[in-house]
């Protein structure tokens, strides 16, 4: 039997503010950015209707040979002559800072990783020969402390200063800055007391530079109850509130807004892998325990950004690596996206706290067409999670009162058993669809309604009926409506790639193919009605995975 949903828009009750908080990239490869193909992707992104969007991306401090590689990338800004003396060189850097700019977009800035002439070598085994420390160093060299902190503060220093001279400090305070990323696992080899001292010397020597602007940390991996991220999250709000600072020996350390990451599942390299799915409440669970800590230690005023927030953890992996990366490829990572980033606006509301969700995707050149990595296109072909932004950057700033009759939206985030990091072998078998939405008030007056369908089942099938009631559609005889739709068959290059027989490396017929479903579709033609007593009336179906975005002018 078919289920059925009723959703009611009130179009002339505006609730308050709505955030646009999804407007947060990050990748590991800082190299991609000024490739073509990087290139390209960021002015997609700066081609929708809420730019300028922040990207946040790793290795910005790295040494090499400033080649983008899976998981890697260098700008030699820091290096030392035969003296030991510092030797700053931003050539690099400069490239991907001025990207973001050129291309609409901004940068949400890592201080990291080590440089190369810059690790505390007492962290590492003894190696001979440069190959040698040159391979430990991209292995593990670039997680290590400094070898002298004094050295790192005249890094940040001079970073600081150069980004002054080059772009302005009227400019560079509507930046983002953060400390690392991930210190409580492999990306950083000190303990959480290192990575404080750490954290003492940056934001010495970074407000030093720049007093206004905006610096961040920890930067944490998913929080569990018990769990080490936890702790080292705790360690690092209570030093900054209460500690006594390494460089001033004053009590507590500046913090401007606070970072943690949330991941929804985790799919290591396995051929032969089990069926296994990400948790939307895994992850919105991640996001609550956080808030948690955040208030405990009384920084309920800080912006929140979650730094890394999606389905799984390995990007760079993909369906060779392990088949569940599938779903990737298709409307359920859009599906997921509108079901996790709407859960986490809904929390932002009840702890009364600004959280902004980063999706941790960009692009990989040079890959098989759909290879399942997280990205946004493949080859150039958007992905239907590319749809989804397109949806979100469209719309206006003023939110409407909302009201649907499916159960609890996140209420499930009391249920202690819900943070289990079970992720692997999940399945979500025999869960039920979660069917919502929002809707806000357009920046030329229509009403804008997004409503989701998501189960976290990647083969799940099912047919629900939406109905669709919008009141106070006052002093209105008529309406235009426009309804697009992100699901299997619209807004979907993936199916039709799977159609021309899901080749690597298309030809230039079967690229075109694929490429003309890459854009936003709409499920009919536009459409004129009659408002009925300032009301509107609407049904129509959605799958289990799939994303209707309505206008009504």
């Amino acid at each position: 039997m078919k289920q059925s949903v009723d959703i009611h828009v009130r179009a002339e009750e505006v609730t308050g503010e709505q955030e646009h908080y999804w407007r947060y990239i990050g990748y590991d490869e800082c190299n991609y950015t000024y490739i073509p193909e990087g290139k390209k992707l960021l002015k997609e992104f700066a081609a929708l209707g809420d730019a300028p969007y922040y990207f946040r991306t790793h290795f910005m401090f790295c040494t090499g040979n400033c080649h983008g590689t899976y998981k890697f990338g260098s700008t030699n800004v820091y290096t030392e002559d035969e003296e030991g003396n510092p030797v700053f060189d931003f050539t690099f850097y400069d490239k991907i800072i001025d990207t973001f700019l050129e291309t609409g977009n901004k940068p949400f800035i890592e201080l990291g990783f080590m440089p190369m002439d810059l690790v505390d070598k007492n962290y590492l085994h003894p190696v001979n020969g440069s190959w040698q420390a040159y391979n430990q160093y991209k292995e593990v060299g670039w997680t290590c402390p400094p070898k002298d902190y004094d050295k790192w503060h005249l890094l940040i220093e001079e970073t600081m200063r150069h980004l002054i001279e080059r772009y302005g400090s009227q400019e560079v305070n509507t930046w983002y800055f953060e400390l690392w990323n991930e210190p409580d696992i492999f990306y950083w080899s000190g303990n959480a007391g290192e990575y404080c001292k750490l954290f003492d010397y940056t934001e010495h020597a970074f407000h030093l530079i720049l007093p206004e602007a905006r610096l961040s940390g920890p930067a944490v991996t998913g929080i569990f109850e018990g769990g080490h991220a936890q702790k080292f999250f705790k360690f690092f709000l209570d030093h900054c509130k209460n500690g006594a600072n390494y460089y001033t020996n004053q009590k507590g350390t500046r913090l401007d807004f606070i970072t943690f990451h949330v991941k929804g599942g985790g799919f290591p390299f396995k051929i032969q892998a089990e069926k296994a799915v990400p948790s939307v409440e895994s992850l919105v669970h991640q996001v609550k325990l956080g808030l948690d800590a955040i208030v405990e230690y009384g920084y309920q005023d800080r912006e929140v950004v979650l730094s890394e927030a999606d389905p799984d953890g390995w990007a760079a992996g993909g369906i060779y690596d392990n088949a569940n990366m599938i779903f990737r490829n298709t409307e359920y990572y859009a599906t997921y996206v509108a079901s996790t980033y709407t859960k986490i606006d809904e929390l932002s509301r009840k702890y009364n706290l600004k959280i902004r969700p980063l999706a941790w995707a960009f692009m990989f050149p040079r890959e098989r067409c759909f290879e399942g990595t997280r990205t946004f296109t493949t080859q150039g072909i958007k992905k239907p999670v590319f749809n989804m932004f397109t949806i979100l950057g469209q719309l206006g700033y003023e939110r409407l009162n909302f009201e649907c009759s499916r159960g609890p939206k996140t209420e499930f985030t009391e249920e202690t058993d819900i943070g289990n990091p079970v992720h692997s072998r999940y399945t979500a078998k025999e869960e039920g669809t979660d069917v919502s939405g929002f809707a806000v008030r357009g920046n030329n007056g229509e009403t804008q309604i997004v409503v989701f369908s998501h189960n976290n089942d990647r083969d799940k099938k099912e047919t629900i009926q939406v109905n669709l009631l919008v009141s106070g559609l006052k002093n209105r005889e008529e309406v235009k409506v426009s309804h697009y739709r992100i699901d299997e068959e619209h807004s979907n290059a993936y199916t039709e790639w799977v159609r021309q027989g899901s080749p690597m490396y298309p030809d230039e017929q079967q690229y075109n193919a694929i490429k003309a479903r890459d854009q936003l579709e709409k499920l009919t033609e536009d459409y004129k009605t009659a408002v009925t007593d300032s009301c509107l009336a609407i049904s129509f179906d959605m799958t289990a995975h799939s994303v209707s975005y309505i206008e009504i002018k």
